[in-house]
């Protein structure tokens, strides 16, 4: 009898732990239920909102936050989570919050601009709202939120564009007017005249070219050239670029080398590529000493997506620093502006480089060494059509207008030494 009241009890005990256990698992269950997550809304959520609110604040693009008496989150839309604006059931915004218990006070619809953190990036980085809070119905209150980001960074590059191309303009129109003036004083003396008025001419190109840049510039952000577009040797590319830069290079005595280039065609606008790569090869001339070598490689790169056409230009300059190199395809960006002055450079070649490459599907990328020199390397589609690529290539022109044409393939220069 003592053994079987034994087991009776402990058959009790059992059940009794048994019952206690699922009455508290109920209990968890019912509490995850109530509580609001990123992509449902309370149990009684669509109750607590008038009709046809909960389907108007499903399409509206604005992250939309829904407030009770208590402050606690009726409904949000999951772009409030993306933001980090609900936390925990909670508007995790204080400034917002205040707002909203203003609103609920006297219903008067209020309207701020933040700038919050952004979550989890480490870097200090903000983000930049506007929020508008609005009484909606007799105990519940709205808030809509835009995300302004983007909005602003558009802006400031547009008010930085603005005061970059009204300072540039203003240095060679106003050194125009110092020489005309100059011209004017010094009438009786011919040699000053003449001085005087070759400066002119320098500073009249300069703003000429400045001009025409911003207008390759506008055209290449807002064209689709892939309407006219057509299939270009790539052999054409690397000739006209050359041809583009000859007077400078021989000027420097430097010579031009090309290979790799036969058989190879991508897909696009002529004119824009051809000035594209041109701004490649001017730069190489223009930054390297006199009697070094600049050289144009091309070759087919086997991608995931199509073959590119890959075009490199090489030269034996003064090289990029690393924290310039992040920047060089900024728009008016100059890594060495006294020089650029001296040769004449605007500071849109390469962004005008970046906008068609991007235009037509590639990239262009750069490597460069202080002191060694640097690689620009434009990639481009290839044309759909399967041709055979040539090894080697017949074209290296010298920078002399009239020197020799020679025959060789492109073999990359390792250091910047002149050649003699």
């Amino acid at each position: 009898m003592d053994v079987n009241a034994a087991v009776a009890a402990a058959a009790a005990i059992a059940g009794l732990l048994t019952g206690v256990i699922a009455m508290l698992a109920f209990r968890w269950s019912e509490r995850d239920l109530k509580r609001p997550t990123r992509t449902s809304l309370r149990p009684d959520s669509n109750a607590a909102l008038p009709p046809g609110v909960d389907t108007v604040l499903s399409v509206l693009s604005s992250s939309a936050v829904v407030l009770d008496e208590s402050d606690s989150v009726v409904k949000a839309s999951s772009a409030a989570y993306a933001l980090g604006l609900v936390r925990g059931g909670r508007l995790a915004v204080e400034p917002m919050l205040n707002m909203a218990r203003d609103t609920r006070r006297d219903g008067e619809i209020r309207q701020v601009e933040l700038d919050l953190p952004r979550r989890g990036t480490g870097r200090g980085d903000t983000l930049a709202v506007s929020a508008r809070v609005a009484p909606l119905g007799s105990r519940l209150v709205l808030l809509l939120v835009e995300d302004l980001t983007e909005a602003r960074r558009i802006e400031a590059v547009r008010r930085d564009f603005v005061a970059n191309v009204s300072h540039e303009l203003k240095t060679p129109t106003g050194a125009l007017s110092l020489l005309s003036e100059a011209v004017m004083d010094a009438s009786d003396d011919p040699e000053a005249v003449e001085r005087f008025a070759g400066r002119m001419q320098i500073e009249a190109t300069r703003l000429t070219n400045l001009v025409q840049e911003l207008i390759d510039l506008s055209r290449v952000q807002n064209d689709d050239p892939l309407e006219d577009a057509e299939p270009v040797k790539v052999e054409t590319l690397v000739a006209e670029a050359i041809d583009r830069c000859r007077q400078q290079a021989g000027s420097k005595q430097i010579t031009m080398a090309s290979a790799g280039a036969e058989g190879l065609t991508v897909w696009g606008n002529r004119g824009q590529l051809v000035g594209a790569l041109g701004n490649l090869v001017e730069n190489a001339v223009n930054y390297s000493p006199a009697r070094t070598r600049v050289g144009i490689a091309a070759r087919r790169l086997a991608s995931p997506g199509g073959d590119l056409i890959e075009i490199a230009v090489t030269d034996q300059g003064i090289g990029i620093s690393e924290k310039d190199r992040e920047r060089v395809f900024e728009r008016f960006y100059r890594v060495d502006p006294a020089r650029s002055r001296a040769t004449g450079g605007t500071g849109l070649g390469l962004a005008i480089v970046k906008h068609v490459a991007a235009s037509h599907g590639g990239e262009v990328t750069v490597w460069s060494s202080e002191g060694q020199g640097s690689t620009f390397t434009l990639r481009l589609p290839e044309t759909g059509a399967t041709r055979e690529r040539t090894t080697g290539g017949p074209l290296i022109v010298n920078g002399d207008d009239e020197g020799p044409y020679e025959t060789d393939t492109f073999d990359p220069f390792p250091a910047p030494e002149a050649l003699p």
